[in-house]
């Protein structure tokens, strides 16, 4: 499964998004499901209903509702490393979504994302050291 950001979302839905192009030829060519959490697709949702229409953001729940994105719940002692990588990371900062994604990745045991976020994806870490490989860079 490959992690799946806000931000490649909302490219592939915005056909005048920087990132657009390359976000619709990873989806077509990444065979792979793709998997998120609930912060990010609350992310998500939000930018693309505020700035695409409610239409897009329904249609990206449909997608939800029928597994074609998975999601992923965070366990509540998971969730318990949420404030440290926050506090870690606070000179970018960090969201919720952001560490969310961390934490997904530890759970995976691999780091491949895709995402608009170069210059954040580039600079974390899941478990501790190992580094994301975003599928769109």
């Amino acid at each position: 499964m490959i992690l799946v950001d806000a931000g490649f979302l909302y490219a592939l839905l915005d056909k005048d998004d920087a990132w657009h192009v390359r976000a619709s030829a990873a989806a077509e060519a990444i065979k792979e499901k793709w998997i998120t959490t609930w912060p990010v697709l609350t992310e998500a949702v939000h930018l693309i209903g505020r700035w695409l229409g409610v239409d897009q953001a329904v249609a990206l729940m449909q997608d939800i509702a029928l597994g074609d994105i998975a999601l992923w719940d965070i366990a509540p002692e998971t969730c318990r490393k949420v404030p440290a990588l926050m506090k870690h990371y606070a000179d970018l900062p960090m969201d919720l979504a952001d560490a969310s994604l961390v934490l997904l990745a530890e759970s995976l045991g691999h780091g491949r994302i895709l995402t608009t976020d170069e210059r954040d994806f580039r600079t974390y870490r899941w478990k501790s050291r190992r580094p994301f490989q975003n599928m769109l860079a």
